[in-house]
């Protein structure tokens, strides 16, 4: 991953495809729901009809601004991806996509709709919530590989991280459950339009507003396992197998428990999160440091 020619290819890799496999993703996503449910589900590429049909809509903008603020929310997601799949350091990649969520809270604050603005101060709340956990998750994966860079941690030579991190592991998956806006933390929003804010967040954007939305999601999606990813990655190949074995199990966990859990009160999810961020990711880190310090790893 240390190669320019492989950095290059896999940022037009991610620019070109991650929409259309993030797309796929979503319609798989709904296809399996709905099988739980008991339904046949519509047809696979179903999100991908969905954002044409909104692109080629009429586009009603409160503001001048509310476009320009989805658009750096889009652009700062694709470049959260660019310099991950390029395999800068994952702090800064971090760091890229707070600033792409704070574009999006901004742009729904930006309306005058409360339901916008109560998902807004809700999506500052779930960001509260999980960005504890992702900068102990990026120190526990710097621990194993010695790096912060994704390009070595994805390639170190030593054990793959989920080995010596399987609290933080745990942890990571807990909290994704809030980045990838699923029950029982989807507070600021609700992919099935039923809770109290309608849809919260996203209730004033319509059109291609909406459209840049979803898109941005697809994007970040796949961002997010491949985030997940390295935590079985390392300078084996077969890790890449074993990587893409348990992303699509973790992935059917979420989907699993989406449609089992209702959704919690903002308070609960913050307890819960800082709970399992303290217990699971603090302790792991805790540990590792004290076997370290014995010689043990």
């Amino acid at each position: 991953m240390n190669n320019p020619v492989y950095s290059i290819i896999s940022i037009f890799a991610y620019v070109l495809l991650a929409p259309f496999a993030g797309a796929l993703l979503a319609g798989l996503d709904r296809k399996v729901t709905a099988r739980m449910q008991g339904r046949m589900g519509p047809p696979l590429l179903q999100p991908l009809y969905d954002v044409i049909k909104l692109l080629n809509k009429q586009t009603k903008v409160i503001n001048r601004v509310q476009m320009l603020y989805l658009l750096s929310f889009l652009f700062f997601t694709i470049v959260t991806g660019i310099l991950f799949f390029a395999g800068y350091d994952i702090l800064l990649v971090l760091f890229t996509l707070t600033t792409a969520n704070i574009f999006l809270v901004i742009a729904a604050s930006s309306g005058h709709s409360p339901y916008a603005f109560m998902g807004a101060s809700r999506e500052l709340v779930q960001m509260l919530a999980y960005e504890p956990m992702v900068l102990i998750a990026a120190i526990g994966l710097y621990i194993t590989s010695g790096s912060f860079r994704v390009s070595e941690i994805a390639t170190h030579n030593g054990l793959p991280a989920i080995v010596l991190l399987p609290g933080i592991f745990l942890g990571f998956v807990f909290i994704l459950t809030i980045k990838l806006r699923k029950h029982p933390f989807d507070i600021s929003t609700s992919h099935h339009a039923h809770q109290e804010m309608v849809k919260g967040i996203t209730t004033e954007f319509n059109g291609q507003m909406f459209a840049i939305v979803e898109v941005s999601h697809w994007y970040e999606n796949i961002f997010l396992l491949g985030l997940l990813a390295l935590f079985f990655l390392n300078s084996n190949p077969l890790s890449v197998l074993l990587a893409i074995v348990c992303l699509i199990a973790c992935y059917f966990i979420e989907i699993l428990v989406d449609n089992t859990n209702a959704r919690l009160k903002w308070k609960h999810m913050l307890d819960n999160t800082w709970i399992v961020t303290a217990f699971l990711g603090a302790l792991n880190l805790i540990v590792i440091e004290v076997l370290k310090g014995k010689g043990v790893i």
